[in-house]
């Protein structure tokens, strides 16, 4: 009873903030709702279905194995982000320490890169199609698809990274040149351990759109289930492979089945990303 006069007394005198609490309230419970709605649809259609030929080493039209997808994803994951976070990280580090902010060089990067980020995955992966596959002559492959998806996350990775560090109070590096320090010193001590997080998180969400990529890939990387032979070889990730499971009537469940696993795939990152994100803020 008490409480209540206490809630309508705040609301008597403080509308505007009732009224807000209120609606961010319900927006907080929207999200939470459709996120525990999506996730278990998931899990109940898709944990069932998972059996042990599912998991097999070899694809065939009988077990529909996700194991040689679940390979080929990790492949094409590594490849593009081996090419796509030197670049993005280096490419932020001079535009935010580096580049004067008049520099006319900057601007038209940054304006690039966030058009880039807007583009849609199918333009990437025609793009691909056209300069990798056929100009370059390398077929439908791992090596085209995973420079095609290098090419995509470097806008994000060099935004997230730029941002990161230009969140870093310029005290820490003026604190760094008072004591004698250089301006290499100065980014790999000073700047770039506190900025760590920030990184990361673009990494991750690289990460998030690799895994979860199909339309470039389908161009670039083809969709042959088989177990990679090399870069040279094509083959399908997990996300591809749901996707053609879902447009064969026959194979409805194991595509909810591979939902589950690249659910369980997102989840282990985010939980991973947020460990490291804690020990670097940490250290």
């Amino acid at each position: 009873m008490i409480k209540l006069k206490l809630l309508w007394r705040y609301m008597k005198h403080h509308p505007g903030s009732f009224l807000l609490n209120l609606l961010c309230t319900l927006a907080t419970l929207a999200v939470a709702g459709v996120l525990v709605l999506v996730v278990g649809y998931i899990v109940v259609m898709g944990v069932p279905n998972l059996t042990p030929s599912l998991f097999s080493l070899h694809y065939n039209s009988d077990n529909v194995s996700l194991l040689p997808a679940l390979l080929n994803t990790i492949i094409m994951t590594v490849l593009s982000l081996a090419i796509a976070v030197p670049l993005g990280v280096g490419g932020a580090i001079y535009l935010a320490e580096y580049a004067s902010k008049d520099n006319k060089l900057v601007k038209i990067v940054r304006v690039t890169a966030e058009t880039l980020s807007g583009i849609p995955s199918i333009l990437y992966g025609l793009f691909g199609m056209m300069f990798f596959v056929t100009t370059l002559k390398w077929s439908y492959s791992l090596l085209a698809g995973g420079m095609t998806l290098a090419i995509m996350i470097l806008p994000l990775i060099l935004r997230t990274t730029e941002e990161a560090l230009l969140s870093i109070p310029d005290s820490y590096r003026e604190g760094s040149f008072g004591l004698g320090a250089g301006r290499l010193r100065t980014v790999i001590r000073i700047v770039l351990p506190p900025a760590g997080s920030g990184i990361l998180a673009g990494i991750i969400l690289a990460i998030g759109r690799v895994v979860g990529e199909t339309a470039a890939l389908m161009y670039t990387a083809g969709t042959v289930a088989d177990l990679p032979k090399g870069l040279m070889s094509s083959g399908r990730t997990l996300a591809v492979h749901m996707y053609v499971l879902s447009g064969e009537a026959l194979h409805v469940k194991e595509a909810y089945a591979t939902a589950v696993v690249l659910l369980v795939i997102v989840v282990g990152m985010n939980t991973l990303s947020s460990y490291i994100a804690k020990r670097l803020t940490r250290g």
